[in-house]
């Protein structure tokens, strides 16, 4: 039985990975920020846990108070400490943030399978991760329901075969809103996503589309593709999650329920097909699917993704922290639903790009990007 590391344990994606390991795997650690009120209940079901990462302190010592038995780490580094603390065979990253990066570059270095839900980690790191795995460090499998069903579909063709990668995206709460209704949206209305229960910050990167600007530069540096020939397209019901295009003009597409609990479980079984306990998809009651046209000028963010890749190197990072920073103001009600791309652009603008940065570059840029960010929001 293979021994999982889950770090990000209390949110949707790390409660579903409980639910999905459940009888063939062996979760020996977990990680969360301070959600100890839910992680009482998951060491209940889970007896095997036995080293706890508590990222904020005081929430860690309470929880060492009451839990002797338990080995606990918090700190600037309990990530990384959690990682090598044990022996795991595979750290799902279902992390939030800029945090997310060193765990998945960490793990990789160790040699192991990450299984990864951490967009950041790609979109920060994409460059410094593929030359770790070209090198032969550890293996990576996505998490992400796009990236899971490109994968599934491009294992049956070699990429010579395939003209096109299209991602498939709902659009978020505002989709049926033109440009000129944003601006005095709520966060409310932002947290109604109209397919999928995630949690709050990438509902709103979903609402703005900065999630989909995310998931291609995902898709870029997990399948080599070129960017160019990755697309994105509107499609209400999430039913299909990708498709990939052919060079005979033929479409092959991947179709399933709205749970995370089937990509998850491909993740976990490292690329093959098992049973997952899930709703069925029931094709006869669908009646219909439809579609609309990607508009870039209505959804500036997935732009702003494709400039960082084709600028390379540090932007990514700036990309990410700017975007973190915009999207936390817009959730704590502090900066109208389009200032989010407004602080983006311009701190994108201002940054000095650097070419092949470290782990330590980016974390100095990443913390560049976060000032400059609030900067802009205080207006100085």
């Amino acid at each position: 039985m293979k021994k999982l590391c889950v770090l990000g344990v209390t949110g949707s994606i790390g409660q579903n990975v409980c639910k999905v390991s459940k009888n063939n795997f062996e979760i020996v650690s977990v990680a969360l920020n301070n959600r100890i009120d839910l992680l009482e209940n998951i060491l209940k079901d889970y007896p095997s846990i036995k080293y706890i990462a508590i990222q904020d302190n005081e929430k860690a010592n309470m929880f060492k108070k009451n839990h002797p038995n338990y080995i606990v780490f918090t700190g600037r580094n309990c990530l990384i400490d959690l990682i090598d603390a044990c022996e795991v065979d595979i750290v799902v990253n279902a992390l939030v943030g800029f945090v997310g990066l060193e765990p998945t570059v960490h793990t990789l270095k160790k040699n192991l399978i990450c299984a990864l839900a951490n967009k950041e980690s790609l979109v920060v790191g994409g460059e410094l991760i593929n030359n770790l795995l070209k090198a032969g460090y550890g293996k990576l499998y996505p998490i992400d329901s796009e990236h899971v069903a490109i994968y599934k579909l491009l294992k049956e063709h070699s990429l010579q075969e395939v003209d096109e990668i299209i991602i498939t995206a709902s659009g978020g709460s505002f989709r049926d809103l033109k440009r000129d209704q944003l601006e005095n949206v709520t966060v409310e209305q932002a947290l109604k996503h109209p397919s999928w229960k995630m949690g709050s910050k990438i509902t709103i990167d979903s609402a703005t589309m900065m999630n989909k600007g995310f998931e291609i530069m995902e898709a870029y540096y997990l399948f080599h593709f070129p960017l160019e020939k990755i697309k994105v397209l509107l499609h209400d019901e999430s039913v299909i999650h990708s498709l990939i295009k052919l060079v005979d003009h033929s479409y092959h597409a991947d179709l399933g329920p709205a749970d995370m609990c089937i990509p998850i479980s491909y993740a976990l079984y490292e690329g093959n097909y098992h049973n997952v306990d899930v709703k069925d998809l029931s094709l006869e009651d669908l009646a219909t699917l439809h579609f609309r046209k990607y508009d870039n000028k209505r959804y500036p963010c997935v732009e702003f993704a494709k400039k960082a890749l084709l600028i390379g190197g540090s932007m990514g990072c700036v990309l990410n922290a700017s975007n973190e920073v915009a999207n936390r103001l817009f959730r704590e009600n502090k900066i109208k639903f389009l200032d989010i791309e407004k602080i983006i652009m311009k701190v994108m603008s201002l940054h000095q790009v650097e070419q092949n940065p470290t782990l330590d570059d980016l974390i100095r840029i990443n913390d560049w990007a976060e000032k400059t960010a609030l900067s802009i929001y205080r207006g100085e």
